[in-house]
């Protein structure tokens, strides 16, 4: 089974990528893919470089039975795009700053809500750190990852 390696990328990844990086972790070992999918995420701003991810973003990882007690957040670095096979964004802006930084690869770097089908709702994942809503970004991120898996299980990515 071929490894594939994804790499989220939210504003300052300790909410939305850190979750998106132990879901699909999560759900890929359930699958039986734990060996063939690795994880990781990463900020555009770094302005949380070292810390833990947000309490929020870890309660619900743990009301999932999902441990996250390894968390350390860091900044995107430029080898990241070689690392990674994709960098799954968050929303509009991180895209655009994603793409600053290694030009538009739209079969590499991507919105993670592209991947749900068109009239989902929902055209980005919403920061918890300003909503306060954790659940939604949790069952957003949950239907993405779902979404994501299936297509790596069936080599469509």
């Amino acid at each position: 089974m071929k490894t594939h390696k994804i790499l989220f990328v939210c504003l300052g990844n300790i909410c939305r990528s850190p979750m998106a990086e132990y879901v699909l972790r999560h759900r890929a070992r359930e699958a039986g893919m734990g060996n063939a999918v690795i994880t990781a995420s990463a900020g555009t701003s770094g302005w949380h470089d070292g810390e833990g991810m947000h309490c929020g973003t870890a309660d619900v990882l743990d009301g999932l039975g999902i441990a996250s007690h390894d968390f350390v957040s860091r900044k995107l670095k430029a080898s990241d795009v070689r690392d990674y096979d994709y960098l799954i964004v968050m929303d509009d802006s991180n895209l655009r700053d994603v793409e600053k930084l290694f030009g538009r690869q739209p079969e590499k770097i991507f919105k993670i809500n592209d991947l749900l089908p068109k009239g989902s709702g929902y055209d980005h994942v919403p920061d918890p750190w300003y909503t306060g809503n954790f659940n939604e970004t949790r069952d957003i991120l949950t239907a993405c990852c779902d979404v994501l898996l299936t297509r790596l299980q069936n080599g469509e990515m």
